[in-house]
């Protein structure tokens, strides 16, 4: 049976396609026309090539075990161009309208937690290898038994975890929350702004920001982040050029009212040639020998969980949203789509840019009436067009970028909704994974303390045998993580 089309026209004739293009993506199979797979295709690209300002500017705020920075531009160009590839990969492959880039999440625990114990090829070079073993489970069928092991609750608290801990970031890396002083008479870590009080502008650009990408997303607003991006960008711009802030530190001594990263002035040029010398830049031996077995181990395994549960969420969401599930609930051409997600998390890792997965804005492009591969050719090509334009990206202040951060930590946090909070067995390592990320700012942290307690309290209360037998080893290699301190002591 024909899907019918979004806009409640006829659907094409599933049975006499209108030409090879046609019968290889299917378009009319689908129920759908080159006409709404363009349009579908620019709507996806749209509401999310906010991702090439804001990676870059993730993973560029951060620097390795050697004290070294990425160069923003070099990320922007890598970051556009491994985004076009994969999504086309995607499209002609897999044929769904599914558009891949840099994950949010991942990248953070990349830039926060993985390069500061190494250097930036020893990270990358771990995501490489992160996305060869997910190729192996999708190509061995063992990433559905994973999969399937980790209940879904907490799989959806994993999500919600990681999107407060790109909350802290954002409100954190705009200045909003700051750290206070140890000084006498106090014991609260952090507060707002500068002594309690809003008083720079950098900040206030923030403010502005957010409030405006929140009208734009409250009021459905195609691409709400990116214009909020854009938005606090050329206000950050005319702040700069008024006031003259300049950065956060001038001369080596702090400003605490400057720009935090960049500051927003104009470039020289708008348009350049790539800057593609980060492509190659990874080693995948390098961590091993530099801090042992047992932190890399994790490390991959931290990855590896972070990054494909959410593909194979999203996968299904846009699915069901196009009316392209099966009585399983499995899309057409599942075992091609897991495995160009696997192929672009190892791209990633290869050009620098953290590890690359499903984007679940690609369902903007679904909604648009995008229903196969041809939206993801639009999609992609713009990407590929985006390339040229990485100086731009120089411009963008952390403080317009953040906005991005924080909504769509808002965003990943709404699934909350969907677990059980009266059940103890699943609320507390619910629990524990979603406020252990943002409050020890790591991820990892988080995925270890909700599998570890769901274990222990299944087990607590006489379940044990309810526990897949795959979470146990799981389980077992996060105490093994939670207990790399003592364990590298005793080596030495």
């Amino acid at each position: 049976m024909a899907i019918a089309p979004p806009d409640g026209g006829t659907p094409p004739d599933p049975t006499h396609p209108r030409n090879p293009v046609d019968r290889f993506f299917e378009i009319s199979a689908r129920g759908s026309t080159t006409g709404r797979e363009v349009r579908g295709g620019l709507a996806t690209f749209f509401t999310m090539a906010y991702i090439v300002v804001l990676n870059p500017l993730i993973l560029g705020g951060a620097v390795d075990g050697d004290g070294r920075k990425l160069a923003i531009p070099a990320l922007a160009a890598a970051t556009a161009l491994v985004a076009g590839l994969m999504t086309i990969l995607m499209g002609v492959v897999g044929r769904f309208p599914m558009a891949l880039a840099a994950g949010l999440g991942v990248n953070a625990l990349v830039a926060f937690e993985i390069a500061p114990e190494m250097t930036w090829a020893d990270a990358m070079g771990l995501v490489v290898i992160e996305g060869v073993v997910i190729g192996v489970l999708v190509l061995t069928g063992l990433r559905t038994a994973v999969f399937r092991s980790v209940p879904t609750q907490l799989k959806t608290a994993i999500g919600v975890g990681i999107g407060l801990f790109l909350t802290i970031i954002g409100l954190v890396d705009a200045g909003f929350v700051r750290r206070v002083p140890d000084v006498a008479n106090t014991t609260v870590p952090v507060g707002l702004g500068i002594g309690g009080k809003l008083v720079s502008w950098p900040t206030l650009v923030f403010v502005v920001g957010l409030l405006l990408t929140l009208v734009l997303v409250v009021r459905r607003v195609r691409g709400a982040i990116l214009v909020g991006i854009l938005a606090s960008t050329v206000l950050a711009i005319v702040v700069e050029a008024v006031g003259h802030i300049g950065p956060s530190f001038v001369n080596g001594r702090p400003n605490p009212k400057g720009w935090a990263l960049n500051v927003p002035t104009l470039p020289e040029k708008v348009v350049d040639v790539p800057d593609l010398s980060l492509l190659g830049n990874f080693d995948v031996l390098g961590s091993w020998s530099r801090v042992g077995w047992l932190v890399p181990l994790m490390f991959v395994f931290t990855l590896l969980i972070t990054d494909f549960f959410d593909t194979m969420g999203t996968m299904v969401a846009i699915g069901q949203e196009g009316g392209m599930l099966d009585e399983r609930g499995t899309p057409p051409r599942a075992k091609e789509i897991l495995l160009v997600d696997s192929i672009a998390a190892a791209a990633g890792g290869a050009a620098s840019v953290s590890s690359n997965t499903s984007y679940i804005e690609s369902a903007a492009g679904v909604a648009e009436g995008a229903r196969t591969g041809v939206a993801n050719l639009v999609t992609g090509g713009l990407f590929l067009l985006a390339m040229f334009l990485a100086p731009l990206a120089v411009i963008v202040p952390f403080e317009a970028a953040s906005t991005a951060l924080v909504v769509v930590g808002f965003l990943m946090m709404t699934a909350v909704r969907t677990i059980d909070w009266t059940d103890y067995e699943i609320a507390i390592p619910a629990f524990l994974t979603i406020v252990l990320m943002p409050f020890t700012y790591s991820i990892s942290n988080g995925i270890g303390a909700g599998v570890i307690t769901y274990v222990l309290v299944k087990s607590a209360r006489g379940k044990a045998r309810e526990i897949h037998p795959l979470l146990y080893g799981v389980a077992a290699l996060f105490v093994l993580y939670f207990l790399r301190g003592p364990i590298e002591s005793a080596v030495r």
